[in-house]
């Protein structure tokens, strides 16, 4: 148990018995095992809760490296859906802005039928006989 051999147990029994005599002995070794459990329970209590606190910072660092893993991919799915909204509104402002430029076009020709509407006309007839020979 301690590194002693039965030699030495006899040995320390035999001076237990002339110390203490027949009469104590018992009740002394009886208070010694007592003694050896208390200390035995409390070493047990201690490494069991130790290995509490271990399994405790274990869980917590568990729970933070999924909690920072949360946090990134929260972050990944806002900036992917930023992108989203972005191609969003890009194709959103170029359909404006080929709308924009069909109704200039469509202005300018206005504005040159109206300055020079012998010119219209004769683009006028042109059109109309090139959809007839395509037709």
């Amino acid at each position: 148990m301690f590194g002693i051999s039965l030699p030495e147990i006899v040995l320390i029994a035999v001076v237990a018995v002339l110390v203490l005599g027949p009469d104590k002995l018992p009740q002394t070794m009886v208070s010694i095992a007592k003694m050896f459990k208390s200390v035995k329970k409390s070493i047990n209590d201690a490494k069991s809760s130790f290995d509490q606190e271990m399994k405790i910072a274990e869980l917590k660092e568990d729970a933070k490296k999924y909690k920072e893993s949360l946090e990134k991919t929260t972050q990944n799915v806002r900036k992917k859906l930023t992108f989203e909204e972005l191609d969003e509104l890009k194709k959103g402002m170029s359909d404006a802005k080929s709308s924009i430029d069909e109704s200039l076009n469509s202005v300018k020709k206005s504005v040159e039928a109206v300055q020079n509407p012998t010119k219209a006309v004769g683009e006028a007839i042109k059109d109309s006989l090139t959809d007839k020979k395509e037709a």
